[in-house]
């Protein structure tokens, strides 16, 4: 036999003298979009590493330095007016979800655009992970808790995603201009490229990748329970016995609830309370290591422990908070009964001394709000919190202490968390949100709301019953009027007062609705008149205009 009659011969170059190609294992065989799209996906895979090892070592050295924590919160910090109110108009409660889920795919990107970078040269994937790592880790020294170990976990986390995307990058073929030889001279056998790393695989490349980012998923997982289980707090909370109120709150009139389905509950249930705030971790702090400061401008300092305020006098008040991202018609308000110590009394014992007008209070996440030193001395029931609906405060809404104010929106009053209180001068200090462009001083605006029926809804014709909430807290609602289309005001019927600091609920009944499309107005009087018509939005003090739903009569 011949030569043509021996095994063929390998794939490649057909010409005498090439040299075979390298063999890809079956059904594995790279292109160069795989190619690269496997390296991107490898600076997916290792990111997910660098945010688990982080949240792992977060768990020792505390939440806010977890990385992905520290630079969402630094985002928070550094947001402008005009966005936070973009925001929570469009996501409502939902805002730091959203945010949670815009860091993901940001991170996913540039750790994509890392990979994909380090395949073409190492240097350059490896200059943005630790350019990442070297943000996230400043952005933890900044946080109001920093201790000197804030940094750590974005160091680890680097380290550990460089380790995981070279091994990753081992796993890729390297890119034509890498790995392609010189092009040979003309009377030179050209010799093949072979056609991935020797014992590279699609598939096994797809295995490691895919378990790289499982390990980072779970590790992100196991840090944040680990640090929540070791801080222990929901335990304590748990274990907390609230002393019975020197003051109880005055039972509510037994017709405070409108009769109609679909109405707002007067008493808003703490799991839908409305929460808006900056934490995105929420503050697990140890009543039994909890301290409040008084200081500033006062004749006496005074600190407080937590058995202290427990046993100091505690007294109830039913109270409406609401926020003042609140849009007109809005759901970010709520009405619940609270438990706590009166601050006048506080401040009687420190004694403010003559020119101070402002109180700022500060949180353990760094929060501030300017609160009018006289909101806090008159007669309402400004309230260092510890109980709502008769249970310590939900870890979300405060615990183990937050301030609640009657007729101030929440960013000038509500201080989750709270450990300070300066008694000092609007002239002298600015707080978190009036250094962002908001009011100094918010009260709440007069504002009324139609629930039932809602907004696009049909209704049957004839006789229509139209029902919802007005609050003008620590004023008090007096009226309330309905009009149909351009028609006149009627008077609504009010339910019972709940007192002059909560909500009130009203109804009417819409005599003889005829067919088709129509528009329902409501507005509400407190004792100085009518709410304001003149539409404005939230900022730089709170929303005004009435509130308007379109219905179709069937």
């Amino acid at each position: 036999m011949g030569p043509e009659d021996d095994e063929p011969s390998p794939p490649g170059d057909a010409r005498e003298g090439a040299a075979p190609a390298a063999p890809a294992a079956s059904g594995t065989r790279w292109d160069e979009p795989s190619a690269t799209l496997a390296a991107a996906a490898s600076g997916v895979a290792a990111g997910a590493v660098t945010v688990g090892v982080g949240a792992v070592a977060a768990a020792v050295t505390g939440a806010s330095s977890d990385p992905l924590v520290a630079v969402g919160a630094a985002f928070v910090d550094l947001t402008p007016p005009w966005l936070k109110d973009w925001a929570v108009a469009a996501f409502g409660t939902a805002d730091k979800a959203v945010l949670a889920v815009g860091q993901a795919v940001v991170l996913a990107l540039l750790a994509g655009l890392a990979g994909a970078l380090a395949r073409r040269r190492w240097s350059w994937g490896a200059v943005l992970v630790v350019a990442l790592g070297g943000l996230a880790g400043v952005a933890a020294m900044t946080r109001p808790d920093a201790g000197l170990l804030a940094p750590l976990p974005s160091v680890l986390g680097a380290l550990a995603g460089l380790l995981a995307l070279r091994a990753l990058l081992g796993r890729v073929p390297p890119p034509p201009s890498a790995s392609a030889p010189a092009p040979p001279a003309a009377d030179v056998p050209a010799v093949p490229r072979p056609a991935a790393r020797p014992g590279a695989s699609r598939r096994g490349f797809l295995l490691a990748a895919s378990l790289a980012t499982a390990l980072g998923v779970v590790a992100l997982a196991a840090g944040r329970v680990a640090g929540a289980a070791g801080r222990g707090v929901q335990a304590v909370r748990d274990a907390v016995r609230l002393p019975a109120p020197a003051r109880p709150a005055a039972a509510p009139p037994a017709d405070v609830q409108v009769d109609v389905d679909g109405a707002e509950p007067w008493a808003t249930p703490p799991a839908t309370f409305y929460r808006i705030d900056t934490a995105l971790v929420v503050p697990q702090v140890d009543p039994s290591t909890w301290r409040l400061r008084l200081h500033g401008l006062v004749e006496q300092e005074v600190e407080l422990t937590w058995d202290e305020l427990l046993g100091a006098g505690l007294v109830e008040a039913w109270v409406t908070l609401a926020c003042v991202s609140n849009p007109v018609g809005g759901d970010l308000v709520g009405n619940q009964r609270w438990l706590g110590l009166p601050v006048r009394d506080l401040l009687a014992r420190a004694r403010p001394t003559a020119g101070a007008d402002m109180v700022l209070s500060r949180s353990v996440d760094g929060f501030s709000a300017s609160t009018p030193l006289e909101a806090l001395t008159d007669d309402r029931d400004a309230l260092l919190a510890v109980a709502m609906d008769g249970a310590p405060l939900p870890p979300e809404h405060g615990f183990p202490v937050r301030l609640v104010v009657p007729g101030l929106y929440g960013y000038v009053s509500a201080t989750k968390w709270v450990t300070e209180l300066e008694v000092t001068r609007f002239d002298a200090a600015e707080a978190y949100w009036t250094r962002r462009g908001w009011s100094e001083r918010g009260p709440v605006k007069t504002q009324s709301r139609i629930d039932v029926p809602r907004g696009g809804t049909t209704v049957p014709a004839g006789d229509v019953v139209v029902a919802g909430t007005a609050w003008a807290q620590h004023r008090g609602i007096t009226q309330v009027q309905v009009r149909v289309d351009d028609g006149p005001w009627r008077d609504a019927d009010l339910a019972g007062d709940g007192g002059v600091d909560t909500w009130r609920q009203w109804r009417w009944t819409w005599r003889g609705a005829s067919a088709g499309s129509h528009r329902l107005h409501v507005r509400a009087w407190d004792p100085q008149g009518p709410q304001t018509g003149a539409p404005q939005g939230v900022v730089p003090d709170g929303a005004t205009g009435y509130h308007r739903v379109d219905v179709t009569v069937a």
